[in-house]
């Protein structure tokens, strides 16, 4: 598989874990309150994002120099806190990255997908 064809579909499989990301707080509520209240969420979520930081590990070097503007180190680093954390990782934290950093990395992972420009995610 081509390099190019390869982050594609890295992207693709990301997009889909924010999508069941998204799906899991529809099934179990859209408020931090519910969340916190649930470990079964709270752990469909966190598989996800351990998911998604697994998959930025295949992404290539020369596709994260080129959109830099994702923090993927950031995003490798959060895989390893889940996976290793033993289910310490703090509930707001990951509420936050919930809430607002998947949902920007849907959307710049749709914008590369699409050819459309992204610039600011």
């Amino acid at each position: 598989m081509k390099p190019l064809d390869r982050d594609m579909s890295v992207l693709r499989h990301i997009v889909s874990y924010c999508d069941q990301i998204e799906q899991t707080t529809e099934h179990f509520g859209n408020t931090y309150e519910s969340f916190s209240a649930s470990q079964i969420y709270r752990n469909a979520a966190a598989l996800c994002i351990l998911q998604i930081g697994e998959l930025v590990g295949k992404l290539t070097d020369a596709f994260r120099a080129q959109n830099s503007i994702i923090p993927w180190r950031q995003i490798k680093a959060m895989r390893n806190i889940v996976a290793h954390s033993y289910g310490t990782v703090d509930p707001e934290t990951t509420w936050e990255i919930i809430c607002i950093d998947i949902p920007r990395l849907k959307n710049y992972c749709l914008l590369i997908l699409t050819g459309s420009s992204a610039e600011n995610p």
